[in-house]
């Protein structure tokens, strides 16, 4: 790292533990966050907490963002007072949210004609091993510059893969909760259909993922959705977004995602009423329909 001022951006459901972990390695940490108010645990930590995007970067030889969407992003990095402009050539921008490819590259583009290089570095993991520091880090772009980042990216997670060039992060990343998306939709109607047909859910759905079609993701999800435990740990409409990105990836390579269009629909429709929480809260969708 060219110091140790590192700037967060966002601190939703990954960021706040993420930023959290930061300050607790002993880096310089300013944090900046839409909801002002989301900033304080990390200020009693020992943050600075900043005003805009372009003020929590001023001087940072890191900028890392885990922000939720496409907009979002471009606000944070290119919008009034955005980060992008206030950083020091050389800095190394860090984009963890889970975004389009388009976006990806348009703003790694952004990034080196104003002498910043951007690493794609989405993760792997929930709020979870958020807090405790043990996130995956999925990694597209210049080996040099994930060299710069590694303390940094150290301090949040518990493996870092270089996947290859700018962009490959983002591709990974979307293909991974593509999978996801579908395995917890599918999963809602698995558990739907045990309760309607009259047999002991709380018996019957642990059979079914002690067995062929327990995934990680089911054995992790199904506890959640029989005890309508929907604490978030990733927002259910966040999912429908990321199968909405998924969708559109593959479709620029000439693959059409059936599957996720259906997922992404069932996620729709719990929105409605589940917005704020987890996305096995997704089966509630199912239930009702």
């Amino acid at each position: 790292m060219t110091n140790g001022k590192i700037a967060f951006l966002g601190l939703g459901t990954m960021g706040a533990g993420m930023a959290r972990r930061l300050v607790a390695a002993g880096f310089d940490v300013a944090v900046w966050n839409r909801s002002p108010a989301k900033a304080a645990p990390l200020a009693a930590a020992g943050a600075r907490v900043a005003d805009t995007p372009a003020a929590a970067a001023a001087g940072a030889g890191i900028v890392v963002a885990m922000l939720a969407d496409d907009p979002a992003s471009r606000s944070a990095w290119l919008g009034a007072d955005g980060a992008l402009a206030a950083m020091t050539p050389g800095a190394v921008a860090v984009e963890s949210s889970t975004l389009t490819i388009e976006w990806v590259r348009t703003l790694g583009a952004e990034a080196a004609a104003a002498g910043i290089r951007l690493l794609d570095a989405p993760v792997s993991g929930s709020r979870q091993q958020a807090e405790e520091g043990s996130l995956r880090f999925l990694v597209g772009g210049d080996a040099d510059a994930l060299e710069q980042a590694r303390a940094a990216l150290e301090a949040m997670g518990s493996e870092i893969v270089h996947l290859g060039a700018s962009g490959s992060g983002a591709v990974f990343k979307l293909i991974n909760n593509f999978l996801c998306g579908v395995q917890v939709a599918s999963l809602a109607e698995a558990v739907v259909m045990v309760e309607r047909s009259g047999m002991d859910a709380a018996r019957i759905v642990p059979l079914l993922i002690a067995g062929a079609p327990g995934s990680p993701i089911a054995k992790l999800i199904a506890p959640r959705m029989l005890e309508r435990d929907y604490d978030p740990r990733f927002f259910l409409p966040l999912m429908a977004k990321d199968l909405g990105y998924a969708e559109a990836a593959f479709a620029a390579q000439g693959l059409d995602l059936p599957s996720a269009a259906v997922a992404r629909a069932r996620f729709e429709a719990a929105a409605d009423d589940h917005a704020g929480d987890d996305m096995a809260a997704v089966v509630e969708g199912v239930r009702r329909a």
